[in-house]
This record gives structure tokens, C-alpha cells and sequence, in this order.
């Protein structure tokens, strides 16, 4: 089931490739570039085929024999009506949302599955930026919105993936990152959090520890995300 999963690519064409292409003959200051990068990296580049336990410009982060998840496919979709929901989706529209950019990866077992999500906003102050008013949409309503719609990939572990268990979403810190990112995490099988069987879901609390081991896990997996867009943004001289 891994072998399948880490093989298959599904590059999405039309939208996304008007927003995310190879510019090759663009040169950019490396702090400039985390504003265009969305548009000008390679689409299979801005989401990388593994994702593994690293920090900035740390190769642990695409070490395929230590990866965490693996893409299994990319959305062709990139209008902003499409990659949110509910509260988060209405934040992203009211400050000027360019589009959203998402992946769906699966972990090594092929049991998890998440759809990871970059939301394109316009630069702004870095208090109270577009990027800060829906990351801030998100912590309002983050036990009642799941904030990233899933992306189910025909033909992958991930084709029947509905069930959202987890989420979290942060605006990019620094400057020339216009983007908030954020990530919903599921079980491929369609079990819900918080439906413990028998003894072990007789508790309340034990059913909201199962919900919060699913948020921690989508957390863990933007804040790689975050530190694989830091790597990109200081990839040299473009």
C-alpha cells in the first residue's frame, strides 16, 4: 500500500499551473521571493513527494526514508471557494484571497490521511495583515470548523477520505510570506475522533484527549510545512 501511495502522482493541470510554474530567467532577492513563490516553484517542488521530521534547511525534512507522509496527489482546484470552510473560508474571501494551493499525503502506514493547504493572501502590516485576520478566523472557531476541505484522490488510500478528525491552520511568520497554511487530518478507514469504543469512549474526557491527538498531529505537520517554505524562500538567487 506505501509503494503505491509514495508512487502515485497526480499533477493537476489547468488553474494550478497558471498559478504555480517554473520561471527560470526571473531572478528575485531571496526575501522578495517567498511572495511569488507560490506562482514561480515547480508545483511538485512547492509540495514535496515526502514530508519527514526536519527544521529549516534541514535534508530530514525530504529524507524519504524518514518521511512522515507521502503525497499522494495534488489539487487542480486553486479557487478560494473551494480549499476552506465555513468561518475560515469567509475570512480568506473578505481579505482578498488569491488562491488556495492543496496537497493531500498519506503517513508510511497509509492509515492517516490530511490535505495540507496554502492560502495566497495580499501582503499586509504584520500585526494585523489579511494573513493574521484568518489565522485568527480559524483559533475563533477551531473546535468547530475544520477550517481545510479534504482533497480525495481518485484511485490513492485517500479517494474516500470526508471524515475531518484534526485541524489547525497559522499565518506564515515574516515578512514577503503572504500565505496562511493549514492542514485537516483523517483516517483513511473513516473512523471519527471522539467515537471511542466501549469503556475507553464512556468518559467525555476521554473522547476529547482522542479529538486533541488529532489536532496536535495536523499542528506538527503545518509547522513542517512551514519550515519546508522557509527552505524554499531561501533557496538562493532566483
Amino acid at each position: 500500500m506505501l509503494s503505491v501511495c509514495g508512487a502515485v502522482l497526480l499533477l493537476g493541470g489547468g488553474a494550478l499551473t497558471a498559478h504555480v510554474y517554473s520561471n527560470a530567467g526571473q531572478e528575485l532577492p531571496n526575501s522578495e521571493y517567498g511572495s511569488v513563490m507560490w506562482r514561480d516553484e515547480q508545483v511538485d517542488k512547492f509540495f514535496p513527494l515526502t514530508i519527514g521530521r526536519g527544521g529549516y534547511n534541514d535534508s530530514g525534512l525530504y529524507d524519504r526514508d524518514k518521511a512522515l507522509w507521502h503525497r499522494v496527489g495534488i489539487s487542480p482546484e486553486t479557487d478560494c471557494d473551494k480549499g476552506l470552510t465555513r468561518n475560515t473560508l469567509k475570512a480568506a474571501q473578505d481579505n482578498g484571497c488569491k488562491a488556495i494551493l492543496r496537497a493531500t499525503y498519506v503517513d508510511p502506514t497509509a492509515n492517516m490521511v490530511t490535505t495540507v493547504a496554502v492560502v495566497v493572501l495580499p501582503d499586509g502590516p504584520a500585526e494585523a495583515g489579511p494573513k493574521n485576520k484568518v489565522d485568527k478566523a480559524f483559533e475563533d472557531s477551531r473546535h468547530t470548523d475544520g477550517a481545510v476541505a479534504p482533497y480525495a484522490v481518485p484511485g490513492t488510500a485517500a479517494a474516500k477520505w470526508k471524515s475531518r478528525n484534526g485541524a489547525y491552520l497559522m499565518a506564515v511568520p515574516g515578512e514577503n510570506l503572504p500565505y496562511a497554511v493549514g492542514a485537516s487530518i483523517g483516517s483513511v478507514d473513516g473512523y471519527v475522533s471522539g467515537q471511542l469504543p466501549g469503556e475507553f469512549g464512556e468518559l467525555a474526557m476521554n473522547n476529547d484527549t482522542d479529538r486533541d491527538a488529532w489536532h496536535a498531529d495536523a499542528k506538527d505537520l503545518v509547522e513542517l510545512f512551514l519550515s519546508h517554505m522557509f527552505t524554499l524562500q531561501d533557496g538562493g538567487l532566483r
